[in-house]
């Protein structure tokens, strides 16, 4: 009797632990992941203040490193010079155009009307030249005579003159046209310039790094001192935001779906209670997206049971005020049911 009630406790305890567990998948091979901000300068210098210790928390704004600002200082003042300077002679050149406009017909009108003084007058001293010569000798001298032909023949240059001068000035449109053509090159020149003092602003402002979000400083490089290059990271900045990465085995994802409650037990804090849900699964296991992926259809072939990525967020039970570091070893119960 005292057999067959210790069997039915057993049974009992077994049914109740098939039970319980049916319901439920579970992996070791888990860990924390998130956003860790690789702070890089995007100019170069001398860090010559520093207000980022090492795991210290910062807020989104705050300033964390400032470069040495005299190099971009001078340069901005550079370009700002240079943006005055193309600006002036962009005014002149505007001036130019103005008075070009008015003073090159101007000019047209005044040798044509010279030319036609020129013609008048050259056909006023050819009509005395011909009334000279054709008097008798004896009703005029040879000094009317000569006086006469050498009115005539300095008409006729002063005509050629004029017709010059008309020639020279008849082009109107293609000296307005250069006038035109320098205030386009002016106003490029000043775009240009615009475009340098601007950059050089910007650069000006890369001198301050500023932190993108709030979160932990972590991996910090740098010190008071450290000259700094563009790209070379400084330190991170963790976000205050992490998830869960579990590689659950193939054989264990025909019941895990999006939105499933989970149970988290975090390995370095035994007495943390952590809440999460099911976020998503990867399309793709682990060796797929690896550097060297399995190249199965060559040689001899050994199946292995497969590993596929699960996020998970955590929705309860983490304090912000309290971090939990990326990378710690977790085990996540997913309740299918």
């Amino acid at each position: 009797m005292l057999t067959l009630a210790l069997l039915i406790v057993i049974g009992g305890g077994l049914y109740y632990f098939w039970i319980s567990g049916a319901g439920t998948v579970t992996t070791d091979d888990a860990y924390t992941e998130g956003h860790p901000v690789a702070m890089a300068p995007q100019v170069a210098g001398t860090v010559v203040a520093l207000n980022a210790g090492d795991n210290q928390f910062v807020h989104k704004g705050d300033l964390l490193v400032e470069i040495d600002p005299r190099t971009y200082v001078a340069a901005r003042d550079q370009a700002e010079a240079g943006l005055a300077l193309a600006q002036s002679q962009l005014a002149s050149a505007e001036q130019d155009l103005a008075v070009a406009r008015t003073s090159y017909p101007a000019q047209l009108a005044e040798a044509k009307a010279a030319q036609e003084q020129a013609a008048a007058d050259l056909a006023q001293a050819e009509q005395n030249e011909r009334r000279q010569l054709g008097l008798p000798r004896g009703a005029t001298s040879q000094q009317n005579r000569d006086d006469a032909v050498d009115a005539a023949n300095a008409a006729r240059a002063k005509l050629d003159q004029t017709k010059a001068a008309v020639a020279a000035a008849d082009d109107v449109e293609s000296q307005i046209a250069a006038a035109e053509a320098l205030v386009g090159e002016r106003k490029a020149a000043v775009a240009q310039a615009g475009a340098a003092l601007e950059r050089a602003k910007v650069d000006l402002s890369y001198t301050r790094v500023t932190a993108p979000s709030d979160g932990w400083i972590t991996d910090r490089g740098i010190t008071l001192g450290t000259y700094v290059q563009p790209g070379t990271t400084m330190f991170s900045i963790v976000k205050p935001e992490p998830w869960i990465i579990a590689n659950f085995k193939e054989t264990q994802l025909d019941h895990i779906r999006p939105g499933q409650r989970v149970s988290i037990h975090v390995d370095a804090y035994p007495g943390l209670d952590l809440v999460g849900r099911v976020d998503s699964i990867q399309q793709g296991s682990g060796s797929v997206f690896s550097a060297f992926p399995a190249e199965n259809a060559t040689g001899n072939f050994v199946k292995i049971v497969q590993r596929v990525p699960v996020k998970i967020v955590i929705t309860n039970g983490l304090d912000a005020e309290d971090p939990l570091p990326l990378g710690l070893s977790v085990e996540p119960v997913v309740h299918l049911r």
